[in-house]
């Protein structure tokens, strides 16, 4: 098959033949661009980090106390559903790569970007939330530059991830304006 303007040809008969081919490693074809064990090593560190987040914030949404506690609480709970559905789009696509995704408790905190750090009010609870999710943004924009055109597919999820965690930020953000009562900008 070629197109008309030359920028692009393919050898469908070769690509026919290679799919044929590993038929055991499913999804991953020959001309994945990455390397599979460090993409699957990375996608490991990104669902432990998803994994504490998740748990941070139940904590935070069963134990939040205070007068305006309910409306942040429900909030919290929201982000916590939210990454659980990070977590597992991370497994699958780990999965879909031919590894494994490790759900292990054993070593989760070392392997994982973010801290589980409870806090010890509401406003403390607001602010471990908004670095985790700073942490997760930056973490987050490292990977999709790693994957970038050697693995499109990650890169989307990533991308996808990263819209939500920012969204998050800005919620942290906007709840620790209203609690603290001061703006919260780094110079």
């Amino acid at each position: 098959m070629t197109t008309g303007q030359g920028s692009f040809s393919t050898d469908i008969a070769t690509i026919r033949k290679r799919a044929r081919e590993h038929l055991e490693q499913g999804a991953l074809t020959p001309n994945y661009g990455a390397d599979v064990e460090t993409a699957i090593r990375v996608l490991n560190e990104a669902l432990a980090t998803e994994i504490v987040c998740v748990l941070r914030y139940r904590f935070h949404a069963v134990t939040a106390t205070g007068i305006a506690s309910e409306a942040v609480k429900a909030e919290f709970e929201e982000h916590a559903q939210e990454e659980e559905a990070h977590m597992l789009w991370i497994a699958e696509r780990i999965n879909q790569l031919g590894g494994k995704p490790n759900f292990s408790p054993d070593g989760l905190s070392s392997r994982s970007a973010s801290q589980y750090v409870e806090g010890e009010n509401l406003v403390d609870m607001i602010k471990e939330d908004l670095v985790a999710e700073r942490i997760a943004i930056e973490t987050y924009r490292e990977m999709i530059r790693y994957f970038a055109a050697n693995d499109p597919t990650t890169r989307m999820l990533l991308e996808k991830i990263l819209a939500q965690e920012e969204e998050h930020a800005n919620d942290m953000h906007d709840l620790l304006v209203a609690h603290e009562g001061k703006p919260m900008l780094d110079h």
